[in-house]
């Protein structure tokens, strides 16, 4: 029985390593920039396509599950098979992957934008460029700043625009009557309602930094390259200023939530007035939840906030590069953008051109569900800052960590 056993796995063991081996010779047979759309998609069906990308969100995970799943299923026969990770677990796993010389990455498609990006291309772990492949990518509204260049980067082909937000407050309008209509009045409304006000340290809470910097030293002071020099300028008064807030914030700035989550269930409970979220439009679909209470409402403070563009990549030495294009091409179509784009099912913002779509489907982005307590996009769009240069979110990271957590 022992030897049967061993024959039997070994016999499994020895056709699924096949399976593998054919797909990569298929794969290397390719001419993947010259090959035929119809061939890469044929090359695609029946194979599996591993990605991975942040899982924090039930809408966006039930949106891949329940929709883009079966849908690649159904049109591709392909498996979409996801893991969780975001920026540093990319990085991290790519710089893994790389000092173990491996071959073939485990990973074909990453969800990612500016910082990751640009730690990404730094390792050379992308794959591309790439989007000019992608028959969808003719309907991508290109000629947008907030698309076309990632943290100040151009994109120049090496990942595909998937959707666009702007970074919005989200207040209890029970308890705050008149938010802060501006990043100089939020200094009044901390000050005068101590305990209600924090900021999360992570990406979100690292968008807003950007944003109040921005703020002080004036929309273009920023622009284009690093400035080590304008950096500490303008952080040292950030710095002096949260510093100076600090005790009259939750929990008298001793601690600061360290997802975006945490900060939701302090919002939630009632612990804070104040949340904030990368997607305006997100305070629609967590009202619908019923995560948020139903008095939530989100806006813009003047002089503005970050828009930016998230994207999906490909791992330089992917093993399924054939079926990562048809997976991201499909997540790039009119169905899949106007699917996310209800604030039922996620609320994303389209990257797409409505100029260069069909009639049809001009007519279902217009008919797309009102916002309710989201702000009206075309009423902030004069209030987005394009996104900076990658080092300073990076800069941001640690120097509030070290200037404003740690200090006594």
């Amino acid at each position: 029985m022992k030897f049967k056993y061993f024959t039997t796995t070994a016999l499994f063991l020895s056709l699924f390593l096949s399976s593998c081996n054919s797909e990569n010779r298929q794969q290397k047979q390719l001419n993947i920039a010259e090959e035929s759309w119809p061939n890469l998609e044929q090359a695609a069906k029946g194979t599996t396509v591993q990605m991975m990308m942040w899982q924090g969100d039930p809408l966006i995970n039930k949106y891949m599950e329940d929709y883009v799943k079966p849908k690649l299923r159904a049109l591709y026969n392909i498996t979409l098979d996801i893991s969780s990770g975001q920026g540093k677990d990319i990085v991290g796993f790519a710089l893994a992957e790389k000092e173990t010389g491996k071959k073939t990455s485990e990973i074909d498609v990453i969800w990612i934008n500016g910082e990751t990006f640009y730690q990404l291309r730094q390792l050379d772990a992308l794959y591309g460029p790439f989007t000019e492949r992608l028959p969808n990518n003719q309907l991508v509204n290109w000629q947008s700043s907030f698309i076309a260049r990632d943290f100040q980067q151009p994109v120049k082909g090496m990942e595909a625009p998937w959707g666009n937000v702007q970074l919005a407050f989200i207040y209890h309008s029970g308890k705050v009557t008149q938010p802060p209509a501006s990043f100089n009045a939020l200094e009044t409304y901390i000050q005068n309602n101590p305990g209600t006000f924090t900021i999360p340290n992570e990406f979100t809470g690292m968008t807003l930094l950007k944003s109040w910097m921005i703020a002080l030293a004036g929309k273009e002071e920023l622009a284009g390259s690093f400035s080590a020099a304008k950096y500490t300028k303008y952080s040292q008064q950030l710095w002096q200023k949260l510093n100076r807030l600090k005790p009259y914030f939750w929990k008298q700035g001793q601690t600061f939530p360290a997802t975006l989550a945490q900060l939701h269930q302090l919002y939630a409970n009632g612990e804070v007035n104040f949340t904030f979220s990368n997607n305006d439009a997100e305070v629609d679909n967590k009202i619908l939840q019923g995560v948020f209470p139903p008095e939530s409402r989100a806006y813009v403070p003047e002089p503005g906030t970050i828009q930016n563009s998230h994207y999906l990549g490909i791992m330089k030495k992917a093993a399924n590069v054939p079926g990562a294009l048809v997976v991201i091409n499909f997540l790039q179509s009119p169905e899949a953008q106007y699917q996310k784009a209800s604030p039922a099912v996620w609320g994303d913002g389209t990257i797409l051109a409505f100029s260069k779509l069909p009639d049809e489907w001009q007519q279902k982005f217009k008919n797309i569900s009102a916002r309710r307590q989201a702000p009206d996009r075309s009423k902030i769009q004069h209030r987005a800052f394009e996104e900076l240069a990658p080092e300073y979110m990076i800069r941001l990271y640690d120097d509030f960590r070290t200037k404003v957590i740690e200090q006594n």
